[in-house]
C-alpha cells in the first residue's frame, strides 16, 4: 500500500478507506486492551493517533515499539472519539523498521534544553521546536527564491572560494592545498601562494555581493543566496563562522529605490510564513511566550512571535537620517536617565538597544535608517555630496534590531578608489570591480540579509544556533 504523509491524512476526507503511514514513535500509552501510539513523520507537527487492538496484533511487536522507533501501519482512519485529532488510524498490521533501545535514545518524551539538542544535532530534527523550525526554514527560503523571481531577477551563484575580502574584515578561513607542515617559502620566510592550487591566496567568501554587480551591470536585476563564512572567534547567541546571506544587486536602482525593494521584500517573505506556516507558529509562539516569562521585566518583548510578524506587515515602514535618530536617542528617557548600556552620540554604529528604541519605542514600527557616517561604513557606499555620509540604509525589526544592510554603490571611478586607497583595500585585489565603472557604469544599489537573522524573527528563537541545521561555531564542527 503507497504511504499517506500525516499531513495530508489528518486533514483528508479518507474516512473509513485503508491507509498506511509510516513515521517515528513519538509516544506510546499503553491501556488494558488498546495501545495508542502517536506517530509523527515530519510532514507536520501534528501526529497522528495510531489506535493498537491488543488482541489482534503480535505482543513481541507492540513490546519492542518504543519512542524513536520507525514503524509502517496499514489500518483504517477513523472519525476519532477523543479530543486534541479529527481523525486516527485504526492499526491492522505494524512492521517494525527501525528499532530504538528506550535505554539509550537521548530523545524520551519530556523537555529537553536547547543546549542538550545542539549536541545531539543528528536527532533534534524529530522534536516538535527543530522540526517547526526546520519547516519554516524551507518555506523562507522558497519565499525568498519566489520574491524574486517573480519580480524578473536572476539568481546568480556568485564564488565560494575567492581571492578578495569584500567586507575588508580580514577575519576569513584560507583556502590551500599546500603542506602545513612545510610550506614553499619566499626569501624573506614567508609562504610563497604562488605554489598553491590557485596560484595566490585564497579564502572562504565573506559575500557575494561584489560578483552580483557584476550581473547588476550586465542582467539588471540579479540575487545571489548562498552560504557565506566568517572567521570570527564569537560565541555569542548571534555569530555564526557558516550562515547564509541573501543579496540582490540591482542597476538603475537609487537608495529610494533600493529602499521600496527591501521593505517589499520582507513584508512578502513574512506574509508567506503567516500563510503557509501557521501550525508551527502558533507551537513557536506559545513556546516563545513561555520563554519570556523568565526574563527580567526590561528585557521582554511587548509583542509575541506572531504579532511581531504582523506588526511588521501591516506597518508603513518609518524613515528617516542617521543624524535624526541620534537626536531622537539623545532627546530619550533611556538615555537622559544613563538606561543605554552604550553611549549615544554621532558617528557611533547603532548597538542593538538603540534600534530597538527606535522600532519599540519611540516610533512603534520597522525603521529605516539612511545617510549613515561613511567612517562607519564599507568602501562600495555612494559618498554624499557633504563628504561625511554616505548612502546607506538599514532596517530595523523590533526584538532584534538591524535586520538588513543595504546601500547605493559608489558608481564613480575617481571616487571609488581615493576610498579604496582611505581604507587600504588593494586596487589590484579588485581590478574587475574598478573596470565595472570604466565600462558603461551606471547607478546601482543594494542590501544583503542574512538567513538566519531571518529565521530568528520568524521563529521567535533566542540562539542563531538553533535555526540551522549544522551550527558552526567555534570549536564546533561536529556533524
Amino acid at each position: 500500500m503507497k504511504r499517506s504523509k500525516i499531513k495530508y491524512l489528518l486533514q483528508s476526507d479518507l474516512v473509513d478507506n485503508q491507509v498506511n503511514a509510516k513515521g517515528w514513535v513519538r509516544t506510546k500509552r499503553e491501556g488494558k486492551n488498546v495501545t495508542f501510539i502517536a506517530l509523527n513523520d515530519g510532514s507536520t507537527i501534528k501526529n497522528i493517533q495510531i489506535v493498537v487492538d491488543m488482541e489482534k496484533l503480535p505482543e513481541a511487536t507492540i513490546k519492542d515499539i518504543n519512542t524513536g522507533a520507525c514503524i509502517s501501519v496499514n489500518g483504517v482512519l477513523v472519525k476519532s472519539q477523543g479530543k486534541g485529532q479529527s481523525v486516527e488510524l485504526i492499526a491492522e498490521h505494524i512492521e517494525i523498521l527501525g528499532l530504538a533501545d528506550p535505554e539509550v535514545y537521548p530523545l524520551q518524551p519530556k523537555k529537553h534544553s536547547l543546549e542538550f539538542l545542539r549536541e545531539i544535532a543528528h536527532l533534534r530534527p524529530r522534536t516538535n521546536t527543530i522540526s517547526a523550525i526546520m519547516r519554516i526554514r524551507h518555506n523562507l527560503a522558497f519565499a525568498i527564491h519566489k520574491f524574486f523571481n517573480d519580480k524578473g531577477f536572476f539568481y546568480m551563484h556568485t564564488p565560494i572560494v575567492t581571492g578578495s575580502d569584500a567586507e575588508g574584515a580580514g577575519e576569513m578561513f584560507r583556502v590551500s592545498t599546500l603542506d602545513p607542515k612545510t610550506p614553499p617559502l619566499n626569501e624573506d620566510g614567508s609562504v610563497n601562494y604562488k605554489e598553491d592550487f590557485f596560484g595566490k591566496e585564497t579564502n572562504l567568501t565573506v559575500s557575494g555581493q561584489l560578483e552580483a554587480e557584476v550581473g547588476a551591470m550586465s542582467l539588471g536585476e540579479v540575487y545571489t543566496f548562498g552560504p557565506t563564512f566568517r572567521a570570527e572567534n564569537s560565541n555569542t547567541s548571534r555569530h555564526l563562522a557558516e550562515f547564509w546571506m541573501i543579496e540582490p544587486e540591482m542597476a538603475f536602482y537609487d537608495l529610494n529605490d533600493n529602499m521600496d525593494l527591501a521593505e517589499e521584500f520582507v513584508k512578502s517573505i513574512i506574509s508567506y510564513i503567516l500563510d503557509n506556516c501557521m501550525d508551527d507558529l502558533e507551537f513557536l509562539d506559545k513556546r516563545a511566550a513561555d520563554e519570556e516569562k523568565n526574563k527580567p521585566q526590561n528585557e521582554r518583548n511587548e509583542l509575541g512571535l506572531i504579532e511581531r510578524m504582523k506588526f511588521v506587515v501591516e506597518n508603513e515602514f518609518e524613515r528617516l537620517e542617521y543624524t535624526e535618530a541620534i537626536q531622537v536617542l539623545l532627546n530619550s528617557k533611556p538615555h537622559k536617565k544613563k538606561k543605554f548600556k552604550f553611549p549615544v552620540e554621532w558617528g557611533i554604529d547603532l548597538q542593538s538597544e538603540h534600534e530597538r528604541y527606535l522600532v519599540e519605542k519611540h516610533y512603534k514600527k520597522p525603521v529605516i535608517l539612511t545617510n549613515y557616517p561613511k567612517d562607519i561604513k564599507a568602501f562600495y557606499m555612494k559618498q554624499n555630496p557633504d563628504g561625511k555620509t554616505v548612502g546607506a540604509m538599514d532596517i530595523l525589526f523590533p526584538g532584534i534590531g538591524e535586520i538588513i544592510g543595504g546601500s547605493q554603490r559608489e558608481e564613480n571611478l575617481e571616487k571609488l578608489k581615493t576610498r579604496m586607497e582611505e581604507m587600504d583595500v588593494p586596487e589590484s585585489e579588485l581590478w574587475w570591480y574598478l573596470e565595472l565603472r570604466k565600462f558603461g557604469t551606471a547607478p546601482h544599489s543594494g542590501f544583503g540579509l542574512g538567513f538566519e537573522r531571518m529565521m530568528l524573527f520568524v521563529t521567535g528563537m533566542g540562539n542563531i544556533r538553533d535555526v540551522i541545521p549544522f551550527p558552526r561555531t567555534p570549536q564546533n564542527a561536529e556533524f
